[in-house]
């Protein structure tokens, strides 16, 4: 897969995100809502951060078994119960996104939800790679 990722100077610099992302390759893959659920289906972490790593870690995850990398990312959405909350912890949720998934940043969105599937849960991402 070839990404080349588009940050026009017309636009406010994006931290975080890019502004387009234009992906060639052979495989599109859609990864499912992943929230900090652990292996017996249940939320772990108390606070969003938390939550946060463990529902990028739950997307990765799925994205590895269909054989591709954080890089192949072309789209997340973030769904969070909070988004207030979510900017006050903009800094440390950049931390955790390059310790995982790098600096190959995909087009991103965070949309405010007014609860998720399960009622503990903070936060939600999905998303769509395409891979080579």
């Amino acid at each position: 897969m070839s990404t080349e990722r588009l940050n026009p100077p017309e636009l406010s610099p994006p931290a975080g995100f890019s502004h387009a992302v234009v992906a060639t390759g052979t495989r599109v893959v859609f990864l499912a809502g992943q929230t900090s659920l652990d292996t017996d289906g249940k939320v772990v972490g108390e606070s969003l951060p938390e939550q946060f790593e463990r529902a990028l870690a739950n997307l990765l995850t799925a994205l590895r078994a269909a054989g591709g990398t954080p890089a192949d990312l072309a789209r997340v959405t973030v769904y969070a119960t909070d988004v207030a909350d979510y900017r006050a912890h903009a800094a440390e949720l950049g931390r955790v996104w390059r310790r995982l998934a790098g600096r190959d940043y995909p087009a991103m969105a965070v949309v405010g939800a007014v609860r998720l599937w399960d009622e503990r849960a903070l936060v939600e991402l999905d998303g769509f790679a395409v891979l080579a």
